[in-house]
């Protein structure tokens, strides 16, 4: 069970990694589906960012609880 754990997170941080890249501003992955330089202006995130947004939040949440589920049961 312990393995499980470990290969969980694993995967989870390289998605939310991936995810991150996917959403950087100005640089890195961001371009790809229209990313802008930044002109300065607050906008609301919309269609595919936001959808990237979103899924992102999930998957720290749940790699954030596995973590901790895992400290908690394993530490001893």
């Amino acid at each position: 069970m312990e393995f499980a754990f470990q290969l969980a997170t694993i995967i989870l941080s390289v998605l939310m990694v991936i995810l991150i890249l996917l959403q950087v501003k100005g640089g890195g992955l961001g371009t790809i589906f229209g990313g802008d330089a930044g002109t300065g202006l607050t906008r609301t995130r919309r269609g595919l960012e936001k959808l990237l947004f979103q899924i992102t939040l999930i998957v720290a949440t749940v790699f954030l609880a596995i973590c901790i589920f895992a400290v908690v049961t394993y530490s001893a």
